[in-house]
């Protein structure tokens, strides 16, 4: 079974994507902030991470960064799912590694496609 990593400061927002992920079949888990998204990265090498960008304290572009840099992440997917619909932070984003990037908020049809192109559905 894939397994999922969501990164959002928002337990609702994550939550939420945790449960359409695993409607899908995916076994997804929440990380509510960079400081748990850390501490499970860890231990645990998820086939795909989902990462929000706007966080307090440590933001997703070093989260995004971490996983790059690190041999046992560098090639996860991430995929970013951010409100902030900006083309400088999705070229930035994109740039830096992440291989999709999608828009809050994110529906069943989204993840599918996402997941889709990365083969993991």
């Amino acid at each position: 079974m894939i397994q999922a990593l969501v990164i959002d400061d928002k337990r609702s927002t994550a939550d939420s994507l945790v449960r359409v992920l695993k409607a899908l079949g995916i076994d997804a888990h929440p990380a509510y902030g960079p400081s748990p998204a850390m501490i499970w990265l860890r231990t645990e090498t998820p086939q795909v991470i989902f990462l929000d960008l706007s966080m307090p304290g440590v933001s997703g572009f070093e989260i995004l960064s971490f996983a790059g840099r690190e041999p046992r992440l560098a090639n996860i997917p991430v995929v970013i799912c951010t409100s902030d619909d900006q083309p400088l932070t999705r070229q930035t984003a994109l740039e830096n590694g992440a291989r999709d990037f999608l828009l809050k908020p994110v529906t069943v049809d989204m993840l599918e496609g996402t997941l889709k192109k990365l083969h993991l559905l």
